[in-house]
């Protein structure tokens, strides 16, 4: 049930942002659809199923949607980037600053994020204006220096820092960076309901960081084929990781549990958070 889920949101998500994006004019605008295009679409997987969970439709859940996506790509645009991580692959295509060329690449990522904030905003997606203003701003929150942002931030610091970053803090790192917007989406259909996000929220921070563990063990175990990017970056940098602290073994134990964290949190839901409860197995089972 959850693949399909997954694949059906992720067709979707395309489906909506290809007709916002089609009218922007070259050369941002195309690489505004390069960069969004592929992907397994997680974050708005999320948002859709915690909105169906909340009685909201998903033509409505639709707009925020694809704003979490929008901004998910904008973050992987500028990271990607040669005073960043410097990377050439993503989602098996160039990079858009390889494709393009390095200015196109900060523009295309300050026009997407920009496109974020005005499909979270739409009154198409949903009419309750308090509701809406709160979408927008939990979305900034979790975006910029408090969250996202200021976890890149830290992750930059720590490359050229004389100590390697211990795992409460690279857990903090993480929670910024990966963890801020998984929890943005998961949260948003409680909040477009009017609802409490807490059981969300605990579901999502859970998720985040075994989702972040996973990547760490993709980085040692993967295939690049499969994961269409560049692998054992942090090794090559000297970069402490989930892995390297806890051990091979002992990360994906980590992230096992975590997983089943998110599960218990999903309980006041019963069983119709099943495709949930199936999204947070995937996660720490992927090979991509």
């Amino acid at each position: 049930m959850f693949q399909s889920r997954l694949q059906q949101a992720a067709a979707q998500v395309q489906d909506h942002l290809r007709d916002v994006m089609a009218p922007l004019a070259p050369p941002v605008g195309a690489a505004m659809r390069h960069a969004c295009a592929g992907g397994k679409h997680m974050r708005a997987f999320l948002v859709l199923e915690g909105a169906a969970l909340h009685g909201v439709p998903a033509d409505l859940a639709i707009w925020p949607a694809a704003g979490i996506e929008a901004m998910h790509a904008y973050s992987l645009v500028h990271d990607d980037l040669p005073c960043m991580d410097d990377d050439d692959l993503r989602r098996g295509q160039p990079t858009v600053h390889r494709k393009w060329d390095e200015a196109t690449a900060v523009l295309t990522g300050d026009a997407l994020q920009a496109l974020a904030f005005e499909l979270v905003a739409d009154p198409r997606g949903c009419a309750d204006a308090k509701a809406r203003a709160d979408l927008v701003l939990t979305l900034a929150q979790a975006a910029g220096v408090r969250g996202m942002v200021g976890g890149q931030a830290m992750d930059i610091a720590a490359e050229s820092a004389s100590t390697p970053l211990t795992l409460d803090q690279i857990t903090t790192l993480q929670a910024g960076k990966t963890g801020a917007l998984i929890e943005w989406a998961a949260c948003a259909g409680p909040r477009m309901a009017g609802a409490d996000p807490t059981p969300m929220r605990h579901y999502a921070q859970a998720l985040g960081l075994a989702f972040q563990i996973a990547d760490d063990i993709l980085d040692v175990t993967g295939d690049e084929a499969r994961t269409g990017k560049r692998l054992k970056k942090d090794a090559e940098a000297g970069k402490a990781t989930f892995v390297s602290l806890l051990g091979l073994e002992g990360a994906r134990a980590r992230a096992r549990s975590l997983a089943d964290q998110a599960c218990v949190a999903l309980d006041p839901y019963g069983t119709q958070a099943e495709t949930l409860r199936q999204a947070a197995r995937f996660v720490i089972s992927r090979d991509s």
